[in-house]
């Protein structure tokens, strides 16, 4: 039986930061994956959406009045909201959970790829994995998250991106 702690000195010293190509494909997967459940729920509300705000634009040219048509009211908000909600929802099912249980998503199960806490090389615990996709997700909505992945570029030695910076993991290949 091998002892506890040579098993972690032993993982410790073969963890090695994955290669970045890998890891983008593995992102790109992940993407695709939630993107198209997140694209189930957003197609058929966007649609109602767009009929609503077509239904408001046409009173308003009936009316004969000129009136602000507001793109976002209670209807258009509401189906925002659900759409986001299944992202988050989703999002943590997909991402953090695994990520937490198993150290990778599908995308980085199927490219050889694994998230490891940076001290202990363990898979993360789910706080950490919840962080991390957080920190991924709510700046990558807002297009600023290119700056915290391409971040990994410069990060030396463990090539973090800032999700991994929070989260205390680095991506191992």
């Amino acid at each position: 039986m091998e002892d506890v702690f040579q098993a972690a000195a032993r993982r410790q010293a073969e963890a090695r930061p994955a290669g970045l190509g890998k890891r983008l494909a593995a992102r790109l997967i992940d993407t695709v994956v939630l993107a198209g459940v997140t694209a189930v729920a957003a197609v058929p509300l966007g649609v109602k959406a767009a009929d609503h705000v077509n239904d408001k634009i046409d009173q308003a040219k009936l009316s004969g009045e000129t009136v602000t048509v507001w793109l976002l009211d209670g209807t258009t908000s509401t189906y925002l909201g659900i759409v986001l909600a299944v992202l988050l929802l989703f999002g943590v099912g997909y991402e953090a959970l695994p990520t937490a249980r198993w150290g990778r998503t599908l995308g980085k199960r199927l490219l050889g790829l694994e998230v490891r806490d940076i001290e202990a090389h363990e898979p993360p615990s789910f706080g950490a994995a919840l962080r991390r996709w957080l920190v991924y997700s709510v700046p990558g909505l807002l297009v600023v998250g290119v700056v915290g992945v391409a971040w990994c570029l410069f990060d030396r030695p463990w090539h973090q991106c800032w999700h991994d910076k929070v989260a205390g993991t680095f991506v191992a290949g």
